[in-house]
């Protein structure tokens, strides 16, 4: 608490008493109206029962564990593999979608910040940021039919002759994740770059005179400089995919389904918005506590990740 009235005392010495009060209000409505009350009653809705409307707030109104035990052990006592295996496969699903951006756009935001100049640079910039500006289910319909049976990828892997029958790439859910990655590859390119943009080049030029070679160079002086960045992006693409929506049902496969997909179904198909609440706040609940445990592991703070 001290440490923020002393950020918010700086904050107002260098633009003024009424910006400060202004930017203050302001995020603190933000934060009670838009994330903080949604929640709440959320999660007062997941103890709920699923009751006709006449009988909402009478005597059978009462709170109940019955939305929870239902994802353990379903409607007949014995346990929801089918449930608790959609969690675990979206969660799976998350962790790799996530480990593919680092993968990609580590090297993107390194040659970004230290090798790319003047007209290179912005053309990069460009060339991230005008493809977002298609929405998101065109990108993922234009993922569908890239990767369908008689789209791009099957026409000139069967052209070259790499095999001779069109590929399902949509029941193998190759698409989605590709889908995936790239819906949200923006948000992993540029807290890695803002970090590594504060990488001396020197530090660099000095491992390198000193006969470091180049993964060592990374190892020991880009990284370490790079992990609030990628902890960042990594929360952010980690927490937005296990809780997509429209790529899974438009790229993934007839076998696959994911669990906002079950929480769409119980809000939506079943009419149980109790239940629904449930399955939301569960996975809330798993997706904080991953991260937490993964910033633990990788001994990333709150506040390295807010530089």
């Amino acid at each position: 608490m001290q440490s923020l009235r002393a950020a918010f005392a700086n904050f107002a010495d260098r633009h003024g008493i009424g910006v400060a009060a202004f930017v203050g209000i302001t995020v603190f409505l933000w934060v009670l109206v838009l994330i903080v009350l949604p929640q709440v009653f959320m999660l007062d809705f997941s103890f709920r029962h699923n009751l006709p409307r006449p009988e909402i707030g009478g005597p059978k109104d009462v709170y109940t564990f019955e939305n929870y035990s239902f994802f353990l052990f379903g409607s007949s006592g014995t346990f929801n593999a089918l449930d608790v295996g959609v969690l675990v496969k979206t969660l799976v699903a998350a962790v790799f979608v996530t480990l593919i951006d680092v993968l990609i756009c580590y090297p993107i935001a390194f040659i970004l910040a230290h090798s790319a100049t003047g007209v290179v640079a912005r053309l990069m910039v460009i060339g991230l940021i005008v493809p977002f500006w298609v929405n998101e289910i065109l990108r993922a319909f234009a993922f569908r039919v890239l990767f369908g049976a008689t789209g791009l990828i099957n026409g000139v892997g069967m052209g070259m002759g790499l095999w001779d029958a069109p590929v399902d790439f949509i029941r193998a859910d190759v698409a989605l994740y590709a889908g995936l990655t790239y819906a949200y590859i923006l948000l992993m390119v540029f807290p890695i770059y803002n970090a590594v943009e504060a990488l001396d080049r020197n530090q660099i030029e000095a491992a390198r005179d000193m006969g470091a070679s180049w993964w060592r160079v990374h190892w020991r002086v880009v990284l370490p400089i790079a992990k609030p960045g990628i902890a960042s992006g990594a929360t952010m693409v980690f927490m937005l995919t296990a809780g997509a929506l429209a790529a899974p049902q438009i790229l993934g496969g007839p076998s696959n389904l994911w669990f906002t997909q079950l929480i769409y179904q119980w809000f939506n198909d079943a009419g149980n918005w109790q239940r629904g609440a449930a399955y939301a706040t569960i996975l809330l609940g798993v997706c904080i506590t991953f991260v937490m445990l993964m910033m633990r592991i990788f001994k990333v703070s709150i506040g390295e990740i807010g530089r």
